[in-house]
């Protein structure tokens, strides 16, 4: 592994670790480009109005955690596979963002999410 992947993958980590921290307009301004493109269907295009989103779910949710769990790299492309609690007691959101850098930034991403069922017959669980 290149120096050069670590540093995407500790920069799309630290993106969203930032951001579920309340700290946006840091994140932000290290690791996105703003001309990139996010593709979340639930928000207009453009990382201005995910920013904004992000902003108002830290307000509607300022204690969520966020648990990494895996990594992955390929070429420009890093995958986060996590775990968000969004109120104590929860059991949460199984989530993966999907980043594609263009050198050290972030210029487009996906994300997907699954509820994490309270009482699953799949003992193995979701992570």
């Amino acid at each position: 592994m290149t120096d050069h992947a670590q540093t995407r993958k500790d920069a799309a980590v630290q993106f969203l670790e930032l951001v579920v921290a309340g700290s946006i307009d840091e994140a932000y301004e290290k690791y996105i480009d703003m001309q990139g493109r996010h593709h979340n269907p639930f928000f207009p295009a453009g990382f201005p109005a995910l920013k904004k989103a992000m902003t108002e779910n830290h307000v509607q949710f300022p204690n969520k955690q966020y648990t990494v769990k895996h990594v992955l790299e390929d070429g420009d492309l890093v995958a986060v596979h996590g775990h968000i609690v969004l109120r104590p007691g929860e059991a949460g959101i199984a989530v993966v963002h999907l980043f594609r850098f263009l050198e050290e930034k972030i210029v487009e991403m996906w994300d997907v999410g699954q509820l994490v069922p309270m009482n699953s017959p799949n003992k193995d669980g979701v992570f």
